[in-house]
């Protein structure tokens, strides 16, 4: 499966968005680069949510390569692990920026979402 980029326009500014999807060990990893805000979230919610339909319960979402994460790209994670949760599954996340891995400190969401910093280290659990 090749990436799915999604090109949109806030003010004028073009906000884009790429997800590869790949497994590993039995995972499936979602890699996202650019900007998960309001209007490039869907993509993600679409992507995650069509993994866990698809039977797909072990997920690993890396923001390494995330510029910006906003609230509603939050609410999309939260409701990826409820998701997976449901199933007994897992979600991890890889992020290898500070700015990334303060947003989740600030809402509590590093206690409930296992925050790593590779890929190799997430699917070790």
């Amino acid at each position: 499966m090749g990436p799915a980029v999604l090109s949109t326009s806030n003010e004028g500014k073009n906000v884009e968005i790429t997800l590869v999807t790949r497994e590993t060990d039995g995972y499936s990893v979602v890699e996202v680069s650019g900007e998960v805000d309001v209007y490039t979230a869907p993509q993600l919610d679409e992507q995650l949510s069509g993994l866990v339909e698809a039977g797909s319960y072990q997920l690993v979402v890396d923001l390494s390569a995330v510029e910006f994460l906003d609230s509603t790209g939050l609410g999309v994670l939260v409701k990826a692990l409820k998701r997976v949760r449901e199933h007994g599954g897992s979600l991890a996340v890889v992020t290898s920026t500070d700015r990334i891995s303060k947003v989740f400190r600030i809402t509590g969401l590093d206690t409930a979402i296992g925050l790593h910093s590779s890929v190799d280290e997430a699917v070790a659990g």
